[in-house]
């Protein structure tokens, strides 16, 4: 038999492991070269797979839920299919099931935190260790990255017995700190201990309130990692910046006009429709050359002004929301930008996405105004300083003001603008001046540059 081995992909330089959580074939499938075989979740993206060969699939070893290291052998896949039906379908005695049930896979994944913490002493667990690292609190303690786990067996340390600093208890780098410097022993808590953390307070900061119980009857169900992401970043940036939110309605009836002109144009010449997005992102780019400060991020004392004009886009998925990154936005045309959101948008949600493709963002566009929202407050995507909401572009009733001076009632297309922006660094002038461009723009477009 020629067995070949799949192995946990490293899914951007930065990332040193993932979760697998979905299998997208059972022991004993027939798969193709690049058939997507399984789902795996990292600190960037979710993505599927693909199968690197075609054969047939004979071991799982790594189970839905479980993080691990990059390059780990997850899979073995048989190539030889002759070789495999001689010697009996299924997997060898003692080897793992093909998939465990979702709730549990939900339940045992831990992503990987992006975010900073601050050091924390490691308070002993509430309780005791049932030494065989089934229950959910010892997996998701156990399951920090390689590095601390080597760094805890080189010195003696039980992961299983601490309480971190991490999501759900994860133990990190810096919940060792106190350990090596020989100042603390393992079980016994530091003085002024902080208290243990929660998804509500990462960092063992005060939740502002008693974590919420279930009742009878209540469905009590565990979030998936990519939404243990999304509310450790958005709860990240309500601590880091500053936010205040500033509202203008734009008349978009120019822009729907020349929408209208160019629609048939724009879908022959890239196979998607235009929308008003790319109109929005060509204005917005427009006015970050002109406020730079819109487009900077904050490194301590210091302001990055970046010279990059990368766009963010937020993309509803039916399982959470992901932000795409339409790279060097300035260099492209309404068409170009047709092209580039549809394709982002499309990949997000068939989970095709590089994690390079939701990097790097200096700016983010959300647009909730699809679903009908009027306006919001959207929070800024770190380390940006600022994001631009768009509300629902509908028809009103609005008081023109015509060349003889006269006012008249007449039908507009608009919509309600909000810039969300850092207050450490952008004064409230600055972000409404900022806006009042985007607006000008959007109401003067030029018809050319399709």
């Amino acid at each position: 038999m020629a067995r070949m081995d799949v192995i946990m992909p490293q899914m951007g330089e930065s990332i040193a492991e993932g979760t697998l959580s979905r299998w997208l074939k059972a022991v004993g499938d027939e798969v193709k070269r690049d058939e997507p075989i399984f789902e795996i979740s990292t600190d960037k993206v979710d993505a599927e797979i693909p199968a690197p060969a075609a054969g047939i699939l004979a071991e799982i070893l790594v189970q839905q839920g479980q993080t691990v290291a990059v390059q780990t052998v997850v899979a073995r896949l048989e190539t030889d299919k002759a070789a495999y039906a001689t010697a009996g379908a299924g997997a060898p005695a003692g080897a793992p099931a093909a998939a465990a049930p979702a709730a549990a896979a939900a339940a045992s994944a831990v992503p990987v935190s992006s975010a900073p913490s601050q050091p924390s002493p490691v308070a002993p667990a509430t309780s005791t260790p049932s030494g065989n690292g089934n229950s959910f609190e010892e997996r998701v303690r156990t399951r920090s990255s390689p590095l601390v786990r080597k760094i805890a067996a080189e010195h003696g340390l039980e992961i299983a017995a601490m309480q971190g600093s991490g999501i759900a208890g994860r133990v990190t780098k810096k919940d060792l700190l106190p350990y090596l410097a020989g100042g603390a022993k393992q079980g016994a808590a530091p003085a002024h201990a902080a208290a243990p953390p929660s998804m509500h307070a990462p960092n063992g900061a005060d939740s502002h309130g008693p974590p919420a119980e279930s009742w009878p009857g209540d469905l009590v169900e565990p979030m998936t990692p990519m939404r243990q992401r999304i509310a450790q970043h958005m709860t990240q940036s309500r601590r880091t910046s500053a936010h205040v939110t500033s509202f203008f309605e734009i008349d978009l009836t120019r822009v729907a006009r020349i929408r209208a002109k160019q629609r048939a144009t724009v879908e022959a010449s890239t196979g998607y429709k235009l929308s008003y997005l790319p109109f929005i992102i060509s204005a917005v780019v427009a006015g970050l050359k002109k406020f730079p400060i819109m487009n900077a991020a904050v490194s301590g004392n210091n302001i990055i002004y970046r010279k990059q004009y990368n766009i963010g886009i937020a993309v509803a998925l039916d399982w959470g929301l992901i932000v795409p990154v339409i790279k060097k936005a300035d260099d492209l045309s309404l068409s170009g930008l047709t092209r580039a959101l549809n394709d982002l948008a499309s990949r997000a949600r068939a989970k095709k996405l590089d994690p390079r493709e939701v990097q790097d963002g200096t700016f983010t566009i959300t647009n909730p105004g699809i679903f009908g929202s009027l306006m919001g407050t959207p929070i800024i995507s770190q380390p940006q300083v600022a994001i631009l909401g768009v509300g629902a572009i509908e028809k009103r009733p609005k008081v023109i003001t015509g060349s003889d001076g006269e006012d008249t009632i007449a039908i507009r297309t608009c919509a309600f603008f909000s810039i969300s922006f850092d207050h450490r660094i952008i004064d409230g002038a600055v972000a409404d001046e900022f806006l009042a461009f985007v607006k000008k723009s959007l109401e003067s477009f030029p018809e050319t540059g399709i």
